[in-house]
């Protein structure tokens, strides 16, 4: 078992499928308690019963991540039943490739309260039980889009770089308070959001890439590195994703691989195709 892991108390978001669920259950693995949150009471109580080999380790809390009472009630009843909260994943959220023009202003007011308010939410509840008990590691999850801006994913970037943005932040503001911060950045995983747009609409063809790194192992990726205390913590971890340093450096491969990427995306949109 980790040790960094055995024995403490996580609360996970969006666990009823998806990273939310493999980083639940590989936590489960490595000896941590359990609170499985997510708003389809059908949807959670069926992801608990598949970890039922766990037993008394596994709970489960009803929670819609864009109400903010619910999120307070689920992170204090964790608190309250468990005695403290040593980890908070905040990984619910929702998919957005759309061509700007296409938005709505509802489809940015959705995707905002889905990916970046339930962080919020999440952030602002659990930080006065984690400094009470001077301990605590919050884990939000970002996107591979949260650190390079791909086009068509202006709604979707914009959430996730504020997510990479604030977790930076906080990271170094409570380094001295005993309480870390990671992101979690992935590029494509195999996992149920290519078919969760903002809208419940496909805007293109929102497949699983036939490149998709393995849930299962990204859940274990990413807990290797949420023990090493890391930052950003990007998944899978090769020369594909490691292009956003090129990125921000200024590579002009990286840009000449993003106007491409725009050029196919938008003839594939116009022709009612796909973009992966």
């Amino acid at each position: 078992m980790d040790e960094y892991y055995n024995g403490k108390i996580s609360l996970v978001t969006g666990a009823n499928s998806g990273i939310g669920y493999a980083v639940a259950e590989e936590l489960l693995k490595r000896g941590s308690v359990v609170y499985l949150a997510g708003r389809n009471p059908e949807k959670i109580a069926r992801a608990a019963a598949q970890l039922s080999t766990y037993g008394d380790r596994v709970h489960t809390l009803v929670m819609d991540v864009t109400e903010q009472e619910q999120v307070q009630q689920g992170i204090e009843k964790t608190a309250a039943e468990a005695g403290r909260l040593d980890f908070l994943f905040n990984n619910a959220g929702v998919g957005g490739t759309i061509p700007f023009e296409q938005a709505s202003l509802e489809d940015w007011k959705t995707i905002i309260d889905t990916n970046i308010w339930s962080v919020i939410y999440g952030v602002h509840f659990a930080m006065p039980i984690m400094l009470g008990q001077g301990s605590g590691h919050i884990v939000n999850t970002s996107s591979i889009a949260g650190i390079i801006p791909p086009p068509f994913q202006a709604l979707y970037s914009l959430t996730k770089y504020g997510v990479t943005g604030m977790t930076e932040c906080l990271k170094y503001e409570f380094a001295e308070k005993g309480i870390h911060f990671s992101t979690i950045c992935p590029a494509n995983i195999a996992t149920a959001i290519f078919n969760k747009s903002i809208d419940g609409k496909a805007h293109g063809d929102l497949r699983i890439p036939d490149d998709a790194y393995p849930v299962e192992k990204a859940a274990a990726l990413i807990l290797d590195r949420v023990a090493e205390q890391r930052g950003i913590i990007v998944v899978p971890e090769d020369p594909n994703t490691d292009a956003w340093r090129g990125y921000v450096l200024g590579d002009q491969e990286v840009e000449a691989q993003l106007y491409q990427m725009a050029r196919e995306r938008r003839e594939a949109f116009e022709k009612g195709g796909t973009y992966f």
